[in-house]
């Protein structure tokens, strides 16, 4: 437990060290939410009319629909990106010292995870206080009750980027891997829009949607914003953890030779 414990405070100690000292990461997390909410969302505003739908219990602005669509991209691109490191540190041989390690393959892999969605969080939460003083808010508790599906919501995507990362063998590749996945999970989502939206233009679309377990991670987060509990939502991002992690443990299973060729 001792050793498992090391690993564990090694690793968060690690990324969060890369983290903060690339005060440019940051902000690039930042950027981006921030111009869909300052500037995307005054030109929807007007064209997309918003009704009354759970959790909502009165009109609301475009704005506030969309910042927990924004919390999930922001988890949705560190995701991609702290397993992007991954690769890095395939090329670098770092891969190699973590995977030899006297421990489970699979808790140094949930470390990394637990790293990532650490660091995920505290963007997000970065982002909830702009967006405060922009003028979108929630209730005091909604704030602490958000906390723990924001990180499952951070393991769903996180475990994805680590699955996404066995199957690249150069850094190069995996930025193509991530846009190809990044963009319809986000687009193909709640994020921007309600799904009953989706169903009016177009009801393939909207059975797209509803399979995309980033879907349900945005509404399990929305519902936890005004303390709320999404069953459905919850227990499809939960098991999206579970089958993206197990794809993660496969990738990286040592059995597999082209694992061994790439670490």
């Amino acid at each position: 437990m001792t050793h498992a414990l090391t690993a564990l405070i090694a690793i968060c100690t690690r990324e969060a060290l890369r983290f903060f000292g690339q005060r440019s990461r940051m902000i690039a997390a930042l950027v981006r939410p921030l111009i869909w909410l300052l500037v995307f969302a005054a030109g929807f505003r007007a064209a997309l009319g918003l009704s009354i739908t759970e959790p909502y219990e009165t009109y609301i602005t475009y704005e506030t629909y969309i910042v927990p669509g924004l919390l999930g991209m922001i988890l949705l691109f560190n995701g991609m990106q702290s397993s992007l490191s991954l690769v890095m540190d395939r090329e670098l041989g770092t891969m190699r010292l973590l995977l030899t390690a006297p421990l489970p393959r699979w808790w140094l892999l949930s470390c990394k995870l637990i790293a990532g969605a650490l660091i995920g969080v505290i963007q997000a939460y970065a982002f909830l206080g702009i967006a405060a003083i922009y003028g979108v808010s929630y209730p005091a508790f909604g704030y602490v009750a958000a906390f723990p599906v924001m990180l499952i919501a951070a393991f769903m995507v996180g475990a994805l980027g680590i699955a996404l990362s066995s199957t690249v063998r150069q850094l190069e590749n995996f930025a193509g891997v991530m846009n190809f996945v990044i963009f319809p999970m986000f687009f193909l989502s709640s994020a921007l829009y309600p799904l009953w939206k989706m169903a009016e233009a177009s009801a393939l679309l909207h059975d797209i949607c509803m399979v995309n377990p980033f879907t349900h991670a945005v509404e399990a987060l929305r519902f936890a914003l005004y303390l709320k509990l999404n069953p459905l939502a919850l227990g499809v991002t939960l098991g999206a953890v579970v089958l993206f992690m197990a794809l993660a443990l496969w990738g990286y299973d040592p059995g597999r030779g082209s694992v061994r060729r790439k670490a």
